[in-house]
């Protein structure tokens, strides 16, 4: 397809408008067909907001949880010190006036650059046009736009980036004042006093965690047998110990069945009958993908049972001339997965050199405190047999700078081939892990051994220096396992 031109972008999230940036670049005409505002949801209503909310609790969660260990005295406003009394609060409705003028700002930088770059952003909803593929391999999109007016646009390739939206149970519709979706909490005023968070994912665990931080007394209800049932063990037991030891309720193997609000409360009912009341409920149950009503499955666009577009590792649909890329694909719920989809797709459409997805290269965070930073193979793949593996876990407890800061938990875990060394994957659980695992990352990337990553100097003292001594341990362990 060397004389694609016209390239039709639905969706302006990560997926997107990284696309459209790619493909302005390589010489094509591009035009974003955007809903919301650039950004999309990772930028307008859940990441940039959350980390953002997360960046206030970490504060509240750091200073309240190491200021007496750091000799920090924090007095009331009487003139004795001798009984030092908490007096740090939170103003969430400040704090959320934060939120969204920042996100407000991230998506008006983006559309900024989208534009400069010779981008036509068209403000609307996109869908397939019902006429298939014309007689010169074009496609086109139709435009409803806020006026109601429908435009048509032709497109020689489209990328459907539309992200997905939350999941809503029958028995527990969101009123966006006390049953609240994760994208409705920036319009709250004042700080949840008690808080029922259904759902133990990402979302669910990180949410809990940082209005527990905020003040709030948070109930955690979670359907599996721990939190964060798709993030490493270790890891998912470290978090959960820090969620109960700071006062949380954590109600493990607990299904929600219904939430119902009775004026100024929530009440949820579990399956076993237990009825817990709050004052707001937070659902966080996963997300559906906004694929429905978009002439996808007449324009020969495959979807899974769950309503995602299959989709291969250059982001091809079956359709052909249709990409897609992001939370509507399912293959990665991350923005830089949903970015390198939309990148990828644009590389081979346009015909320039292109490397297919490799998802075992992907770092991912939970940005809870600690956080959980993740990349390459797990400990889930090594235990079912999918990767040989020899695996070193090392506590931060024993790290000179952890002592200093007063960090008491959390590890570094790193996975190696045990005949050639060769990193293939990593855990951190730290304070700021999402910036110590690029290290770990690089090392899966670049095919590093333990070798390498434990010869390179780090800073002493620093946490980084707990990833090289984990190569020089996983050297010994490895030799010993080669030698068995």
């Amino acid at each position: 397809m060397g004389d694609v031109t016209r390239i039709v972008i639905i969706g302006g999230g990560p997926g997107g408008y990284e696309a459209a940036l790619v493909a302005a670049q390589l010489g094509a005409e591009v035009t974003v067909v955007d809903r919301d505002g650039l950004g999309g949801s990772a930028v307008l209503t859940d990441c940039v907001p959350s980390k953002t909310l997360i960046a206030t609790a970490e504060v509240m969660t750091t200073f309240d949880s190491s200021y007496e260990e750091l000799g920090i005295i924090v007095a009331d406003d009487t003139p004795h010190i001798d009984t030092p009394a908490r007096v740090v609060g939170v103003d969430l409705g400040k704090v959320n006036r934060r939120v969204k003028r920042l996100a407000i700002a991230q998506s008006h930088d983006i559309t900024q650059s989208v534009t400069r770059a010779g981008v036509t952003v068209l403000r609307g909803r996109g869908r397939l046009g019902t006429g298939g593929q014309a007689a010169d391999g074009s496609r086109e999109v139709l435009v409803d736009a806020p006026d109601g007016s429908v435009q048509s646009v032709r497109a020689d390739a489209v990328l459907i980036a539309t992200g997905a939206h939350p999941r809503e149970l029958p028995d527990a519709q969101p009123d966006g004042e006390r049953i609240l979706t994760w994208t409705q909490v920036y319009d709250l005023e004042e700080l949840p006093r008690e808080l029922i968070v259904v759902g133990s994912g990402v979302t669910g665990a990180e949410f809990a965690g940082a209005y527990q931080a905020l003040g709030s007394r948070v109930t955690l209800v979670s359907s599996r047998d721990r939190v964060l049932p798709g993030e490493d063990p270790d890891a998912a037991e470290v978090l959960e110990e820090v969620f109960r030891r700071r006062g949380m309720n954590v109600m493990s193997r607990s299904r929600a069945e219904t939430v119902k609000r009775i004026g100024d409360t929530v009440e949820v009912t579990l399956s076993d009958g237990t009825v817990i009341e709050g004052t707001h409920c937070l659902m966080a149950v996963g997300s559906i993908p906004n694929t429905a009503e978009m002439g996808l499955e007449e324009a020969g666009v495959k979807l899974n049972d769950w309503g995602q577009i299959q989709v291969d590792r250059v982001s091809r649909t079956s359709a052909p001339g249709v990409y897609a890329a992001g939370d509507c694909t399912g293959v990665f719920m991350l923005a830089s997965v949903a970015a390198m989809q939309g990148r990828i797709a644009m590389y081979h459409v346009l015909g320039d050199a292109v490397q297919p997805l490799n998802l075992k290269t992907v770092a991912s965070n939970v940005f809870t405190d600690p956080e959980i930073a993740t990349v390459g193979y797990t400990a889930a793949d090594v235990k079912c047999g999918k990767m040989d593996a020899v695996e070193v876990k090392l506590p931060l407890r024993g790290n000179p700078r952890a002592k200093m800061q007063g960090i008491r938990d959390g590890f570094v875990k790193l996975f190696c081939r045990p005949g050639t060394g060769i990193v293939v994957g990593g855990v951190v659980v730290a304070p700021r892990a999402s910036e110590l695992i690029h290290p770990i990352a690089l090392a899966v990337d670049a095919n590093l051994t333990v070798e390498q990553v434990a010869s390179a100097f780090t800073v002493y003292p620093s946490v980084s220096g707990s990833t090289a001594e984990a190569a020089r341990q996983l050297h010994i362990r490895k030799r010993d396992a080669g030698e068995s």
